[in-house]
């Protein structure tokens, strides 16, 4: 673990960076676009297609050695990961759609993408558990800012295909090969632990909300100059001006860090002395630091400061003899026992086992009705997924706050809306195929934006990787059973009934749709029943608005 110095740099450095690791990390989202090419170019059926699909998501969401290892590296050595699994298993891929290699085996292009989007495990944790320690007291709202960045990198990466790469798939993979590496290479140095923020600056709500609004204007900016493109014709100059205002917004977040060096605040309140100006604010997370709490080798137990503590809970080193309650530090063998975690996890994989199957065969529902073109689906679901996410964040944050509603509740009005979407889809009513796809995008976000900080309020911060990222294997578990076996199977044999290996018309996954209602419908008993569950330990820890740890050795 390493220790932190009071006087670290800002963890606003670290947020700012991480915006673009992220953006990155969301790689897995370009499948649609250049799936299309696998099929065409190495002559696999939908089937073959499906599958090496489950390999993107099952690549993307087993991250279960990055978990282990964020508590065992600095961040800089697990982005290092990501970097050469990125380069590598794209590369590979690119070598087989240019046709640079010929021939390769199924189950090289199959291992070659479980590599290459597992990056996105590797970069993601790194960024996420280093900034929801460095953030201890926003964990809903700077879970929405982060995951709604990997939710718009869908979008940014459409952009980029369509107005710089003119659609061409293996310029795509070419990209991802190289720039992925090239942003986490850049950006590793400035994701590192920092002195957590302790809520004293007055700014801190603006800068979120600063955070927020430009992350809002990327998405619209992304999602309109995407519909320009589809409607007129631009020319490379004005394609290239639109991409450089797209990376101008993508470096706003760093507005905060230049700002706070030009115009640094003194936090310090009029009347209260200097050693006091750290304020007793951390108070209602930190609890009491009795003699049952301690700071491993680094502190005494009768020696601890406010600051020496809160840097201790920002890393996840707080220790305690007893075993955890819900709220505090749990093992992964402590939270893996427990009825909540399961429920938390089978809740999550039914909401976004639904939405991936959806999405990795978004190119194949469009065709099946009508629209040859995904690039347009795929930007208004990335668009809809990113406010999902970040709304999901925001909102659930204010009800907790105000209200101690947890947050597994907008779970469970989102899965009833999913209910809803696969209705529409199934009846593939004229028009009904943008709103179904932007109604499923929001749901789908919500499910990442409420997930993960419930995770860490319920289970703690110190093993937050490695329970993080096992709940993510809800992804591929749902990509396996509902999109490999279900979806698949489902379009294959339609197109057999049409003679053909191509199936249109809305029978082609009518069947999957229906299943998949059903499926949400089952998710939404679950995640109400957890609600009921877990109410009293929020009442417990957001008591009177603020996070509390629990003082009590009930088990």
């Amino acid at each position: 673990m390493v220790v932190l110095k009071e006087g670290s740099r800002p963890p606003w450095v670290g947020l700012g960076a991480a915006v673009w690791v992220l953006t990155a990390a969301g790689n897995g989202y370009t499948f649609p676009l250049y799936s299309p090419a696998l099929k065409s170019v190495l002559g696999f059926n939908q089937q073959q297609l499906t599958i090496l699909g489950v390999a993107n998501d099952i690549g993307e969401n087993v991250g279960i050695l990055p978990g282990i290892a964020c508590n065992k590296f600095p961040p800089w050595a697990i982005l290092l990961v990501g970097v050469c699994t990125s380069f590598l298993g794209y590369g590979v891929v690119w070598l087989a759609v240019s046709r640079t290699v010929q021939s390769l085996p199924y189950w090289v292009l199959w291992l070659a993408l479980c590599i290459a989007t597992n990056s996105n495990a590797w970069l993601g944790t790194a960024v996420l558990v280093t900034n929801m320690r460095n953030f201890p007291l926003s964990r809903g709202t700077v879970a929405g800012i982060l995951k709604g960045y990997v939710g718009l990198s869908a979008a940014v990466f459409t952009e980029v295909y369509t107005m710089v790469l003119n659609g061409s798939p293996s310029s795509l993979l070419l990209l991802l090969a190289l720039g992925i590496p090239t942003i986490g290479l850049v950006m590793m140095y400035f994701i590192r632990p920092c002195t957590p923020a302790s809520g004293e600056d007055s700014a801190e709500h603006c800068h979120f909300l600063f955070t927020q609004g430009a992350s809002l204007c990327l998405a619209i900016y992304l999602l309109t100059t995407t519909i320009l493109k589809d409607l007129l014709s631009l020319s490379n100059t004005v394609s290239y001006i639109l991409i450089a205002v797209m990376v101008i917004l993508l470096m706003a977040p760093l507005a905060i860090p230049l700002k706070m060096t030009l115009f640094p605040s003194n936090r310090k309140k009029p009347g209260q002395p200097a050693e006091q100006s750290e304020s007793n604010q951390a108070d209602p997370l930190l609890g009491s630091s009795s003699s049952t709490t301690y700071l491993g080798s680094f502190y005494e137990p009768e020696d601890i400061s406010d600051v020496d503590l809160l840097l201790a809970v920002g890393e996840g080193a707080v220790k305690k003899k007893r075993k955890p309650r819900r709220g505090e530090d749990f093992k992964f063998r402590e939270a893996v026992v427990k009825a909540d975690f399961w429920l938390l996890w089978v809740v999550y994989f039914l909401g976004v086992g639904s939405g991936v199957t959806v999405l990795n065969n978004l190119a194949q529902i469009g065709v099946s009705l009508g629209v040859n073109d995904a690039t347009v689906l795929l930007s208004l679901f990335s668009f809809c997924n990113f406010l999902g996410r970040l709304g999901a964040g925001t909102v659930s944050e204010h009800f907790l706050r105000s209200k101690a509603i947890p947050r597994t509740l907008w779970m469970a009005v989102t899965q009833i809306i999913m209910i809803i979407t696969f209705l529409l889809y199934a009846s593939a009513l004229s028009g009904t195929l943008y709103t179904a796809t932007a109604l499923l995008g929001i749901c789908y976000g919500v499910q990442f934006g409420i997930m993960i900080p419930t995770a860490s309020e319920l289970f703690g911060l110190k093993h937050f990787g490695i329970i993080i990222n096992f709940m993510q294997l809800g992804n591929p578990v749902g990509a396996v059973l509902f999109s490999s076996l279900l979806a698949s199977q489902v379009y294959d044999s339609e197109a057999a009934k049409q003679l053909g290996s191509s199936c249109m018309g809305p029978s082609c996954f009518r069947l999957t749709f229906l299943v998949l209602a059903g499926v949400c419908g089952l998710g939404t008993i679950l995640s109400i029943i957890l609600t009921i569950r877990i109410r009293p330990v929020y009442q417990m820890l957001y008591a009177g608005g603020s996070f509390r740890q629990p003082q009590s050795s009930g088990h």
